[in-house]
């Protein structure tokens, strides 16, 4: 089986709640997903997508799937999609990091490969360990009123674990947080996350000024070294986000002790196969995870959903339903969010399909298909 065509389509995704806050002043209104669709001479067709938390998330940019596949597209054409473990070294050695730019990519290949076996790709993955993975709701920043009102509305739809999103304002922080937090019920859990929002001091008299509250403390500062210093003071637990980019960070981690929960980001890691390797590495050394992307439509979704299935559920803190979050779609079929879980498909590869009337026409091309 070779490779005969790569396509790239962009596709906007407006938000379904208007504008998504977070962090220090950042908001998103639609995200901009780019779809990498790959055909080869055997008919099976597979799809991948990335699609980023605005402009200003990471190092991450959305014209930067466009930029790889003038790089990368030359050398896949002709090569066999089901050796994901070569079409990753192919792309590492034609272009050093951007591996948010080759997560769709690699999720294509693994699409084939499952399609070619005639098996879901979380077989693939070493099987369903987790049938219907927990799912978290995001609060993002408004008033607190509204945000009651939002986290009772998830709490219908079988919700059970709250991302309330902080990290502008130090001091009104600590007032959402002790608005929201004691009205969780019993099972119930939350994160206040600031992305990064807070310098080290003001993270350190958000914690004091909470420690007794029960609630994880997430990301608060920029970078590792900020997180560590903030976690040797603070007595929630800690669940690093952003700055878990790929094994040297976890190996760091690890080493330290420096999270009890670590959120992986799919693209953030740079594809479906280096998250793998990181996730197993992680719960090996038994610290729990999020299967998660930056945004995204349905081929995300599924993913996502794919990563959370194949992993042990004591070790699988939660994971959500990217596709709800817009108006628009990337893809058709894909997971399936009933009671609070995200249920995997069972369909071959990654059970979802191109939409293509949503994607319009491609913005790129690399040879043509069979």
């Amino acid at each position: 089986m070779k490779i005969t065509s790569i396509r790239i389509y962009k596709t906007p995704l407006p938000y379904l709640g208007g504008a998504y806050v977070w962090g220090a002043g950042n908001a998103i209104e639609t995200a901009i997903a780019s779809v990498v669709v790959i055909d080869t001479d055997a008919g099976l067709q597979g799809c991948g997508e990335f699609t980023p938390c605005g402009e200003n998330y990471m190092v991450a940019h959305s014209e930067g799937v466009e930029a790889l596949a003038r790089l990368v597209a030359p050398c896949l054409l002709g090569e066999d999609p089901r050796q994901v473990a070569r079409i990753e070294a192919i792309m590492d050695h034609a272009v050093q990091g951007h591996g948010y730019a080759k997560a769709p990519f690699d999720a294509a290949c693994w699409d084939i490969l499952g399609q070619a076996c005639d098996q879901p790709v979380w077989m693939l993955l070493g099987g369903k360990l987790t049938d219907g993975a927990p799912m978290y709701r995001v609060a993002p920043q408004k008033g607190t009123e509204q945000t009651i009102a939002e986290m009772e509305g998830y709490r219908a739809q079988g919700c059970r674990q709250f991302q309330i999103k902080v990290g502008g304002d130090w001091a009104s922080d600590i007032d959402r947080i002790r608005a929201t937090v004691p009205l969780l019920k019993p099972g119930e859990k939350a994160m206040a996350d600031a992305n990064q929002g807070w310098r080290v001091d003001n993270a350190i008299r958000v914690a004091r000024a909470t420690r007794d509250l029960d609630f994880i403390l997430e990301q608060p500062c920029r970078t590792y070294e900020e997180c560590l210093q903030v976690r040797r003071v603070a007595e929630q637990p800690m669940k690093l986000d952003e700055c878990v980019t790929g094994m040297a960070a976890a190996q760091r981690i690890v080493a330290d002790r420096g999270a009890e929960i670590c959120c992986l980001k799919i693209s953030n890691l740079g594809g479906l196969s280096k998250a793998r390797r990181v996730r197993d590495y992680l719960v090996e050394n038994r610290i729990p995870v999020v299967s998660e992307d930056t945004w995204g439509g349905e081929i995300t979704s599924s993913v996502v959903a794919d990563f959370a299935a194949s992993t042990l559920p004591d070790y699988l803190q939660n994971t959500t339903d990217l596709m709800t979050y817009n108006t628009r779609s990337t893809g058709i079929g894909g997971p399936v969010a009933k009671d609070g879980k995200l249920y995997a498909p069972d369909t071959p590869g990654l059970g979802v399909t191109p939409d293509f009337d949503s994607l319009g026409a491609p913005v790129a091309q690399y040879g043509e298909p069979a």
